[in-house]
């Protein structure tokens, strides 16, 4: 069963969402189904904010705009979290980024464990770039940096 653990990040999770992380994103379509994500570009500010820049066109920005709760599950610290919240549009279009990207604002509710009973997540998951690997890392530090400065 999973455990409410904070209405907040804890200092080890929040130092952990303050670099470029694999994390699953859900929002809810307008039908009410779920939609379930793979995003990289995620930053937390400070314990109760996770910044998340998404393609302005994407589905995650059209299901935030009709429905604003969100769970982000993060694999890593040792196990897998659920972070509930509310997310909102802060900025339909980022600047300084060649992408069309919007930059989205999750107010956390609360942070679950969700890992099963008896266990503990040995490593976070990896991912490789699968495209240019020089252009994927200058993307992603402008991106990461324009989260950071947001």
């Amino acid at each position: 069963m999973a455990e409410v653990i904070a209405q907040s990040l804890n200092p080890e999770l929040l130092s952990y969402l303050q670099t470029e992380r694999f994390v699953m994103l859900t929002t809810m379509t307008p039908f009410g189904t779920p939609y379930v994500s793979a995003v990289s570009w995620v930053y937390a500010p400070d314990l109760s904010t996770v910044l998340i820049a998404a393609e302005t066109q994407s589905h995650i920005v059209a299901n935030v705009q009709q429905n604003s709760y969100v769970i982000m599950t993060v694999f890593g610290v040792g196990s897998v979290f659920a972070i509930v919240g509310e997310a909102f549009i802060k900025k339909e279009r980022m600047e300084n980024v060649p992408l069309k990207l919007s930059l989205l604002e999750l107010r956390i509710k609360e942070v679950r464990d969700v890992m099963f009973y008896g266990s503990r997540l040995s490593y976070a998951p990896q991912y490789e770039k699968t495209y240019n690997v020089k252009a994927a890392e200058k993307l992603d530090r402008q991106v990461m940096e324009a989260l950071k400065n947001a």
